[in-house]
C-alpha cells in the first residue's frame, strides 16, 4: 500500500523546508521524519533516500515553473511584456514553492555534478536563454535602451527576484502578483521622481 499523493506532497513540503533551512548534506532521513512526526524507518517506506527527495521537490518545482514560462514565452508578447509576465511567474512559483527555490539555489550546483540532477543544468541554460533572448529582443526593438548590457541586466533581474524566496511568505501582506508590480516598477521604471 502506497502513501495517498496527499501525505507523499505534506512529507515532501516538511523535507522541503528542512533542506532549506539546514541545507542537503546537513539535512539527515532522521530530522525529516522528527519534523514529519514519524520514525526514519518508516520515512523510507515512502522515499528510498534523501536523493529522491530532493530530487522529487525540484523536478516538481521546475516543471511547473516551466509550465508557466513556456506558456508566456509562447504568448508572442513584446519584449516588455514578456519580461513582465517572466516575473510574475516567478513570483507565483516562489509563492508556491518558497522552499524548493531556496534549495535550488543553494544547492544547484552541488546536485547537478551527479548525473541524477542533470536537468538541473539544463533547466539553468534554458532559463539564461529565455531571459537574454528577450533582453536582446527589447534592445534590437527599442522596447529597452540601446546601451544595456543583456548580461549584467539578466543576472539583476534574476538576482533581484529569485532572492526573495529568503524573505517572501505566503500569509504576508502582498501578493505575489502585487510583489511583482512593485519589482517591475523599480525596474522597468526606476525609483526617482520624474517631474
Amino acid at each position: 500500500m502506497s502513501a495517498t499523493p496527499e501525505r507523499r506532497r505534506e512529507l515532501l513540503n516538511t523535507a522541503a523546508e528542512v533542506f532549506a533551512a539546514q541545507g542537503y548534506n546537513a539535512t539527515t532521513v532522521r530530522r525529516i521524519a522528527d519534523e514529519a512526526g514519524m520514525l526514519a524507518g518508516s520515512l523510507y517506506y515512502h522515499f528510498d533516500s534523501k536523493e529522491s527527495m530532493v530530487d522529487e521537490i525540484l523536478s516538481t518545482f521546475l516543471t511547473e515553473l516551466w509550465d508557466g514560462y513556456d506558456a508566456v514565452l509562447a504568448a508572442g508578447l513584446g519584449p516588455r511584456e514578456t519580461i513582465e509576465a517572466l516575473v510574475t511567474e516567478s513570483f507565483r512559483e516562489i509563492d508556491r514553492h518558497r522552499a524548493a527555490v531556496a534549495i535550488y539555489q543553494k544547492e544547484s550546483r552541488h546536485l547537478a555534478a551527479q548525473p541524477r540532477f542533470g536537468y538541473l543544468t539544463e533547466s539553468q541554460q534554458k532559463f539564461e536563454k529565455a531571459w537574454l533572448g528577450t533582453l536582446e529582443r527589447g534592445v534590437a526593438d527599442g522596447a529597452f535602451r540601446a546601451d544595456l548590457d543583456i548580461r549584467l541586466t539578466y543576472r539583476f533581474v534574476r538576482d533581484t527576484v529569485w532572492v526573495a524566496a529568503s524573505w517572501y511568505r505566503p500569509d504576508g501582506h502582498h501578493s505575489p502578483e502585487e510583489i511583482a508590480r512593485q519589482y517591475l516598477s523599480m525596474v522597468l521604471d526606476g525609483i526617482a521622481r520624474r517631474d
